[in-house]
């Protein structure tokens, strides 16, 4: 029968860090075939620096993403962190005027992550073909405290969207400490290895009730 996948988001989904390797997107698509036994064709709409509210932009208005979204039995999607990493890296810089603002742009992360997963279902809605969603968390590539606070705020926020359809990836409990194996040189995006990481951890989420 075969599947569609359909990877959106922010460098992650790019595989920024990890060029040679694509990111943990093609890595996922060959872990679904192999768990799913079938071909799962893959497009990978991922784009660098993208935020919550640019990519809430364009599942509402680019017919590209509509489109993609539409025909996928998977989507994968991670958003999140370039709405923070400018303020946790603040903290981490000790800027208590921009760490003041963490919630603040936490809580329109949210509100715009809450609207996409929403407009996600109102796509796939009425379409006969069972399909799986699976958010990718946010680690903390920052060796502090508070910025890990945040992270683990918004994660445990995307555990309280979607339906039975609908899982997360834990990705901070798989990084945290062990940072330096998991990061590309420049200490924020994954390395390939990285990669490979998340990648797992979306696999062992399952693939029901697409099979």
């Amino acid at each position: 029968m075969g599947y569609h996948y359909t990877a959106i988001g922010d460098s992650l989904t790019t595989g920024a860090g990890a060029w040679l390797s694509g990111g943990f997107a093609p890595v996922y698509r060959r872990m679904a075939e192999r768990r799913l036994h079938t071909s799962v064709n893959y497009e990978n709409l991922g784009i660098n620096g993208l935020t919550s509210q640019r990519l809430l932009a364009k599942i509402q208005g680019d017919p590209r993403f509509r489109a993609a979204i539409r025909r996928a039995d998977i989507i994968t999607v991670s958003i999140g962190a370039n709405d923070l990493r400018p303020y946790a890296g603040a903290v981490r810089g000790g800027s208590r005027l921009d760490a003041s603002r963490i919630p603040q742009a936490l809580g329109r992360t949210k509100e715009n992550v809450r609207q996409i997963v929403h407009d996600l279902y109102r796509i796939k809605y009425g379409q006969p073909r069972p399909f799986i969603i699976r958010m990718v968390g946010v680690y903390n590539p920052f060796p502090n405290r508070e910025a890990g606070r945040y992270a683990r705020q918004y994660n445990s926020f995307l555990y309280s969207l979607g339906g039975p359809n609908y899982r997360v990836a834990d990705i901070y409990s798989a990084f945290e400490g062990n940072e330096r194996n998991l990061l590309f040189l420049d200490g924020v995006h994954p390395n390939a290895r990285g990669y490979r990481v998340i990648a797992r951890e979306l696999d062992r989420l399952g693939y029901m009730p697409l099979r």
